[in-house]
């Protein structure tokens, strides 16, 4: 009989990933049998459009007592997938993974020994990356925007997702009941032992990511605004530069009249100017609008996520 309360929890969001969830089923309960330790796997389907709900129930029957589903009814995002796993667990070491198997399940006693030496956080970096030049390209910018803006949030590698936390931190990101996260970033602020392994690093079994630029660009939003007034800041330092050479500009320009007289040279010169300063205003506003959309957001108090379904074998505790 499955113990009710297991000593790992794993827990891995699900889109549209037909393609790979037997095999990772089979790497993965294999890897974790490995380790001799009570499990549970913890699978969110977040409004996968495919044969995955089909499928994730098969493989709930299989190990009814280890294999959890929860249904989205919609697309909730790969975080909030994570979140409803998390309020979900019942293991004293939870670990998160895509299903991509890109990073392989066989390193997960990494994370576990890690964990048991005393560390409350463990994030990872990917070894011999297997993405595109492009997808390289970005990220290795955005790490180093990220690391330049907010330096005290220190991690190589912070779009590798298998991470392993304590319980009592997953706990703490449950508790705070944002709407928008960004878990790596929001764990190490309550972490007081992070640690970082490397892991290796695969290209995916089947299928593509399913990550496009323009969710690249809104997933860097949420870590920016979520964590950083960094860019507000930079706006205010700019906007007192432009004020005082602008000041500067306009003495220039009453002292050249009076030395020179009245002149209608430089004017395309000053649209330029004034076209210039229209656009650092509207990517002001931009900004600044990111971070007012998510007040919003928080304010309206509606739920995270609608959870249809969920699968699982109910514990002595819970009849």
């Amino acid at each position: 009989m499955q113990n009710p309360n297991p000593y790992l929890s794993i827990v891995i969001p699900v889109y549209n990933e037909q393609e790979t969830l037997e095999e990772l089923y089979r790497r993965l309960t294999a890897a974790l049998d490995k380790t001799g330790k009570t499990y549970e796997i913890i699978l969110t389907n977040d409004g996968s459009k495919d044969l995955s709900s089909e499928i994730l129930r098969e493989l709930h029957n299989r190990r009814p007592s280890q294999i959890r589903v929860i249904e989205f009814n919609g697309n909730f995002g790969q975080h909030m997938a994570i979140m409803a796993g998390f309020e979900k667990v019942r293991g004293e070491i939870v670990i998160t993974m895509d299903a991509d198997l890109q990073n392989p399940p066989e390193d997960i006693y990494k994370l576990v020994e890690a964990i048991e030496a005393g560390h409350d956080v463990v994030n990872t970096h990917r070894l011999g990356r297997q993405d595109t030049w492009w997808r390289l390209f970005v990220s290795k910018m955005h790490n180093t925007l990220r690391a330049w803006m907010m330096p005290k949030l220190v991690m190589k590698d912070e779009g590798c997702m298998l991470r392993a936390y304590r319980r009592n931190i997953v706990d703490l990101m449950v508790a705070t009941g944002e709407t928008t996260t960004f878990i790596p970033a929001l764990a190490l602020n309550y972490s007081s032992n992070p640690v970082e392994v490397g892991v290796a690093h695969e290209t995916r079994f089947a299928g593509e990511s399913n990550y496009n630029l323009y969710k690249l660009i809104r997933y860097n939003f949420d870590l920016v605004t979520g964590f950083s007034v960094f860019p507000l800041q930079v706006f205010t330092m700019i906007g007192m530069l432009i004020s005082f050479l602008s000041f500067l500009f306009v003495v220039f320009l009453i002292a050249r009249r009076f030395i020179v007289g009245p002149e209608v040279e430089g004017v395309f010169t000053l649209f330029a100017i004034m076209f210039f300063l229209l656009g650092i205003v509207l990517l002001g506003l931009g900004v600044t609008g990111e971070y007012i959309g998510r007040i919003y957001q928080e304010v309206r108090k509606r739920p995270r996520f609608v959870i249809r379904n969920v699968l699982e074998e109910k514990t002595s505790s819970e009849d």
